[in-house]
């Protein structure tokens, strides 16, 4: 991909827009143009309006939002983000009525009893499983941001609420981009057809920038803002659960199985660091057939540029997917060669359409949610086992169920 067009919505460079109000409508507008200019555009003719909720308003939310409006078969119903000014701007430039706009550690609950029959979470993670727990529990269509959650407690909560939401007959979707590209599917479809022969191993790399990481302060409400929750472990997941499982998710579409260990090793190498999130990894992953899967990240200012990329090796041939560059199939009967574009925003509005059809065609199978499950719980093993520099299984991560806990003293309720 050339450095033009792939700097056009560079993924580490949009994400480090505030979460301010001031940077809210300016951010929705760009969502709109994304989807004017996405060429998977949304269906011409809409059945109905969907009646959606916004948790979570600042930066991808805000943009999101956008997109979600842009679709033409959303209703954008109600906002709700823990600053006021934030959901104020959100709802002036979606045109929320004032009295559906929400504030507030609550604010959640109060817009998923407003009305709407479909919510999109786009919050720290940390809140990700109560949030969708409730909407669950409320009857509501379920669309959220990854990772599911950040500790062992939290995925089985979402996992047990999306299994609630197929057996009560509403859509649970998780966002990821990676496999909504048609060359992305394509190689994936002629490596499990037998075109590279057996998978011997996969390498998979998520070099990126970092964020902001600010001093603390008396609580954690200015960890809030800036994608900041980045840096902690407890708030996002860290760096490897929050970013590099892009590259783990498209590691394990291949696999088609979640990890049953991983021996790994990581450190924390940006200056000046707040948060308890180590920036660099190296992982191996291996499944219980003997696939072996290798990742390295690193999140590091000194990388300019967004690079994402998960190379498989056969017994005679090779192939590469990701979420940059190019998806190939080299070796084998018939070679495939595609280009990338602009998965960022091409994803999203691809998800968003597959979700509004799934609501209103009534498919309740909710595809990727387990992938999701899995995709959390092998990025949590690997920033464990990285922690503690050791081999770790998937059983004694599970077996030890670590939650995580963040002190929400002095925050608005």
């Amino acid at each position: 991909m050339a450095a033009k067009d792939r700097n056009q919505l560079n993924r580490r460079s949009f994400l480090k827009n505030t979460l301010g109000a001031a940077a809210v409508a300016p951010l929705i507008q760009q969502g709109l143009q994304a989807a004017e200019n996405a060429a998977t555009a949304t269906p011409g003719k809409m059945e109905r309006k969907i009646k959606l909720g916004a948790v979570g308003c600042g930066g991808r939310g805000a943009w999101i939002a956008g997109l979600f409006k842009k679709h033409g078969g959303y209703e954008m119903h109600a906002v709700a983000d823990y600053f006021p000014g934030v959901a104020k701007a959100c709802g002036d430039t979606l045109g929320v009525a004032g009295e559906r706009r929400f504030s507030g550690l609550s604010g959640y609950r109060k817009l998923m009893e407003s009305g709407v029959e479909a919510v999109l979470l786009e919050t720290p993670p940390y809140f990700f499983p109560e949030h969708a727990r409730t909407a669950v529990e409320l009857g509501l269509h379920v669309y959220m941001a990854k990772p599911i959650a950040v500790d062992v407690p939290g995925c089985l909560v979402v996992e047990a609420a999306a299994k609630k939401a197929t057996a009560s007959r509403k859509c649970f979707m998780v966002d990821y981009q990676a496999p909504t590209d048609p060359h992305n599917q394509e190689v994936v479809r002629l490596v499990k057809a037998g075109e590279i022969g057996k998978i011997g191993a996969i390498n998979s790399h998520y070099f990126a920038g970092t964020f902001a990481d600010t001093p603390l302060t008396n609580n954690i409400e200015s960890r809030l803002r800036n994608l900041t929750w980045c840096n902690d472990v407890a708030l996002g997941g860290g760096y490897h659960v929050n970013a590099c499982i892009h590259a783990v998710d498209a590691d394990l579409w291949l696999a088609g199985s979640r990890p049953v260990s991983a021996m790994a090793a990581s450190r924390l190498m940006r200056p000046d660091p707040h948060g308890d999130s180590h920036d660099f990894f190296s992982v191996i992953f291996e499944f219980e057939d003997g696939l072996m899967i290798s990742h390295r990240g690193k999140h590091q200012a000194n990388r300019g540029s967004f690079d994402v990329v998960c190379g498989i090796q056969g017994t005679t041939g090779w192939a590469q997917i990701g979420y940059t560059g190019k998806a190939i199939l080299g070796g084998g009967e018939n070679g495939y060669q595609g280009e990338i574009a602009n998965l960022y925003e091409a994803g999203a509005v691809r998800n968003i359409a597959t979700f509004y059809q799934a609501v209103v065609a009534g498919d309740y199978s909710n595809p990727t949610v387990q992938r999701s499950v899995d995709g959390a719980l092998a990025t949590i093993l690997a920033r464990e086992a990285g922690l503690r520099h050791a081999k770790m299984t998937m059983a004694q991560l599970l077996q030890e169920n670590q939650s995580l806990r963040v002190d929400l003293a002095g925050l608005k309720s």
